[in-house]
């Protein structure tokens, strides 16, 4: 195959180059930009949005890179709202799901499969203690509703603790443990559900460098036991790191304080791994362990199946034997190619330690960015773990006004030089950093490089 040619920066004709990369897309014979934006306007949901003032095709993507209908390259620092792991298209998952789609493309389980069996066992082996029962399902926000379901069927009680600033999905009940106005409509939600104070060091009472910091934040948990529930409650929900908040991470010691809290009221703890986990945090596998905690349900989904429908729920003997009281089934849980895809990853995550990957280049990043927020005003606070950053943007940093009309900017400014990010945030005041975890020492450089001209382009 052909090298593809170095994209260069179309606003300021610099010359920034996408480090060289060996493969040459396809030609594009589909319909055009707008005849697409056309159709989806016409016959999808109008609840739809997209990033851009001028929408953005993509129709190929190889590993770390997307192309458009024009066979532009483009870096993936988003990973498909952090969803691919391994590399878009990667070859071994391409060739395992091949495989699988000749053999047997569905069956339930009703039936015996080695895939379900094997799968199962595999990411079981990946889980520190007692956590071995898995459950397959399609989305987190199922997986949540499954691990909801399960906190309360457990415990016999109802009430559950979830954070603000959280986001966990947008079923009837994920809405009602999210706690973003954004993200929620105005119909009957949240039953039993208290919203604890979001333990986010940059704009919460106690900073990060505050040694009791996460003492002081988990407080609030105990206190909505004591005033807010019964003083019995089903659980407490959490992200590791919120993602969709902007990639805010737990002040050290947080969970470990709020988990004695939680047990203390016959709660269970529910560790929502979705986007933190596997190996993206770089510092543990689960991003619960970077707290030193031991859930007692983990929540799994995007990187666990690198761009397929699946997720899953991982949970103890005891607390799962609560869903044989009742008939619980899944029609598409554990569909044979789901399992192919998602064996494939995690065989490719544990093998070319993808973990230590993340850590090495989110630190390289991390400094990069850190170097940058010096030198760019707007630039509030850089945060995160590995692979997973939060760049946050605001108009004084004294009074730490949100800016996002300079993170909108930004995205604009990047995308045409090449790179692709989010954003994120109650404000939309945040970068959400999250790119597969192929990605090169060569790519950190590339984005780093735009992200300057673009703080300064948004700046002006």
């Amino acid at each position: 195959m052909a090298t593809a040619t170095p994209a260069k920066s179309a606003a300021t004709g610099k010359g920034l180059q996408l480090p060289p990369y060996d493969h040459q897309p396809r030609p594009y014979k589909g319909p055009t930009t707008e005849e697409v934006l056309k159709l989806r306007k016409e016959h999808l949901t109008p609840s739809l949005f997209h990033y851009y003032r001028k929408p953005l095709m993509l129709v190929e993507g190889s590993m770390q890179y997307l192309y458009d209908e024009k066979g532009r390259r483009y870096l993936d620092a988003f990973g498909g709202i952090v969803t691919v792991s391994v590399g878009h298209c990667h070859p071994e998952v391409l060739a395992a799901v091949d495989e699988q789609n000749h053999l047997l493309q569905h069956t339930s389980t009703i039936y015996l499969h080695p895939g379900i069996a094997q799968y199962g066992k595999e990411l079981a082996d990946c889980m520190p203690g007692d956590l071995k029962v898995c459950y397959f399902v399609n989305s987190g926000s199922e997986a949540n509703e499954l691990a909801i379901l399960l906190a309360r069927s457990y415990t016999g009680n109802y009430d559950l603790i979830a954070l603000r600033n959280s986001y966990h999905g947008g079923t009837a009940n994920t809405m009602g443990i999210t706690s973003h106005h954004t993200w929620k409509y105005n119909v009957p939600h949240s039953f039993g559900v208290q919203f604890a104070r979001a333990p986010y060091p940059y704009r919460g009472p106690w900073p990060a460098t505050d040694p009791n910091a996460g003492k002081n934040y988990a407080a609030d948990v105990e206190e909505l036991i004591r005033f807010a529930s019964p003083g019995k409650i089903a659980g407490f929900i959490a992200e590791s790191i919120q993602g969709v908040g902007g990639a805010v991470v737990l002040p050290d010691g947080y969970l470990q304080e709020v988990y004695k809290h939680v047990r203390a009221a016959g709660g269970l703890c529910i560790a929502d791994e979705v986007q933190a986990g596997f190996g993206r945090t770089g510092k543990a596998f689960w991003g619960f362990q970077t707290q030193g905690v031991q859930p007692d349900i983990v929540v799994m989904a995007k990187s666990i199946g690198n761009g397929a429908p699946l997720a899953a729920v991982v949970t103890t003997h005891k607390i799962a034997e609560t869903l044989a009281q009742r008939i619980h089934f899944n029609t598409f849980g554990g569909n044979p190619v789901s399992m192919a895809q998602g064996r494939a990853t995690l065989k490719i995550m544990r093998r070319d330690n993808l973990q230590q990957r993340c850590a090495v280049l989110g630190d390289r990043l991390l400094t990069g960015l850190r170097k940058l927020q010096e030198k760019h005003e707007p630039i509030g606070e850089v945060r995160g773990m590995g692979l997973m950053i939060g760049v946050e943007a605001v108009k004084d940093r004294k009074s730490k006004e949100p800016n996002k009309e300079f993170i909108a900017e930004v995205l604009e400014q990047a995308r045409e030089r090449g790179l692709l990010i989010g954003k994120g945030g109650l404000f939309g005041n945040t970068l959400r950093i999250k790119p597969p975890m192929c990605i090169t020492e060569a790519d950190v450089d590339f984005m780093l490089a735009v992200l300057d001209e673009s703080f300064a382009a948004a700046g002006k």
